[in-house]
């Protein structure tokens, strides 16, 4: 969007080797692309072997980053993080050229707290940003815990979705099989999959008459499987990777979300915003959009236990959910905004009105 009106944009990437998608879109567009690995001279073999080795691959990003990070080429630098502390390095190397900058973090969990040996240097991250932006009031609260103060520069942001803004999808055709479809990298430390299959492989859930979909690709795949294979689950289909979330929804009637962590699910938003109810662990910030018995149902922890008694909750109201699910969508449309990615956009142009930028320190 940036790049369209103008601005001049610096994608710094990781594996940056493979063409197409979104990457070839930005340079279509003017961006510059720049691989963080290593001189991409070096043949991609030797630049993955070094990566294997911590130590040698942070010196190398270290050195693209001090060689790219301009202050006087660049007014802002947003650092886009998959938790709340992987792009502190980037931070650092900011803060060493004296180049302003920005967190995004799309995750926060008790499972991931600094070391003693890593605080202040989350500290000081966090200290001299811009602007710290979450993706749920959950993961902006717990930051600030596990850094010991306030953040008063944070916010939250939402991010961009695939789903219709116009109106939720019609109820699939009718069927005596439920349908349900679980969106989520395979990843069963974060996403909890396992936990999910533990559920469905009950006498009572065998008995009734649910198929469940799983979409999504990870580290997790084979051992997944093989957990299907050994519960004797044969109405658990694995889908893979999508890039049209969207049509997920035609044939499926609710999400289940067994996470152990999140930020914002984004197949949350769009199974809610497609008019689909969802069930799902009270992990990160779906409390936010969801209301349990309203828009779907919440179960209080990551647990066996706690996933199936909210799933029972869900089937005894199975009659009411097209019902529920168009209140879910006008749940969704009410609490996250229609267009997130121009949202974000104004935020950092704010930041840089008049080009005089300074690091705010205390």
């Amino acid at each position: 969007m940036l790049a369209r009106e103008g601005h001049e944009i610096t994608v710094l990437k990781h594996r940056i080797d493979a063409p197409g998608g979104r990457l070839s879109e930005l340079a279509a567009l003017g961006c510059r692309i720049v691989e963080l690995a290593g001189p991409t001279w070096l043949p991609r073999k030797v630049r993955s072997a070094g990566a294997l080795f911590w130590p040698i691959a942070r010196r190398m990003t270290d050195a693209v980053l001090d060689r790219t990070l301009h202050p006087g080429r660049f007014d802002l630098a947003i650092i886009s993080q998959g938790l709340n502390y992987d792009g502190l390095h980037v931070a650092a190397a900011c803060l060493r050229r004296g180049l302003p900058y920005v967190l995004i973090s799309q995750k926060a969990d008790d499972l991931y707290w600094p070391t003693d040996g890593q605080i202040e240097k989350w500290r000081n991250g966090y200290r001299n940003t811009m602007a710290a932006l979450f993706v749920s009031e959950h993961n902006l609260g717990l930051t600030q815990q596990q850094l010991g103060f306030d953040l008063p520069q944070g916010r939250v942001v939402r991010n961009p979705f695939c789903a219709n803004w116009s109106a939720p999808l019609a109820w699939p055709a009718a069927t005596d099989n439920v349908r349900l479809a679980c969106v989520a990298r395979l990843d069963t430390r974060e996403k909890g999959q396992d936990l999910l299959l533990r559920v469905l492989a009950q006498p009572q859930w065998r008995a009734r008459p649910v198929t469940l979909s799983l979409y999504g690709a990870g580290h997790n795949a084979v051992g997944l499987a093989g957990m299907t294979s050994y519960l004797g689950l044969d109405n658990v289909e694995f889908c893979g990777f999508t890039d049209t979330p969207e049509r997920i929804w035609l044939d499926h009637h609710a999400l289940v979300l067994p996470s152990r962590c999140e930020g914002l699910p984004l197949s949350l938003v769009e199974a809610m915003l497609s008019g689909r109810p969802a069930i799902i662990t009270d992990a990160g910030g779906g409390r936010e959009i969801l209301i349990d018995g309203e828009t779907g149902w919440l179960a209080p922890s990551a647990t066996v236990a706690a996933l199936d008694a909210a799933m029972e909750r869900a089937w005894d109201a199975r009659d009411r959910w097209p019902q529920i699910g168009r209140h879910a969508a006008d749940v969704a449309r009410a609490r996250v905004p229609q267009d997130p990615a121009a949202d974000l956009a104004a935020q950092l142009l704010a930041m840089t009105e008049g080009g005089a930028l300074t690091i705010p320190t205390r």
